[in-house]
């Protein structure tokens, strides 16, 4: 018992030395050119075609965005012929399938990323001023 009480002091001292503000986070907001968001959007989009198939009837459903990443994605699934919703109306009574996506950087390069309920897509990208070019293959996830 003796010695279960320095532990126990010690654990007291030490759980006092948490942070609340998420200690070493150094995550800082995603700012590409409106080029670069739009020839990554464009590559994204297609390369969801490709795996979902041809738009058809199918509508998506994305979060409001305005970023220039958010409304490059938009536009692109739409010059796909998908309709694009922000709420749970699709066209004609279809249930619309969800789609998240997000952009990050590090170290010099651009994660994008594009999920359905039953896909990931993922590639990172060089971004200049100019535009994007993918530095890595596609990663493609199916979800049963």
């Amino acid at each position: 018992m003796c010695r279960l009480i320095p532990y126990i002091l010690t654990s007291v001292l030490l759980s006092g030395c948490q942070s609340l503000d998420g200690g070493l986070s150094t995550a800082r907001p995603t700012t590409i050119s409106a080029r670069a968001a739009g020839a990554i959007a464009g590559d994204m989009a297609s390369r969801l075609t490709e795996q979902i198939g041809a738009a058809g009837t199918t509508a998506l459903k994305m979060s409001e965005g305005s970023s220039d990443y958010a409304v490059a994605l938009k536009a692109a699934l739409k010059g796909w012929g998908y309709t694009v919703v922000a709420d749970q109306k699709g066209g004609k009574g279809a249930r619309p399938v969800d789609l998240a996506y997000s952009i990050d950087t590090m170290d010099d390069q651009v994660l994008a990323r594009i999920s359905t309920p039953s896909i990931w897509l993922s590639r990172a990208y060089t971004a200049t001023e100019a535009g994007a070019t993918p530095t890595t293959p596609l990663s493609i996830m199916h979800l049963n």
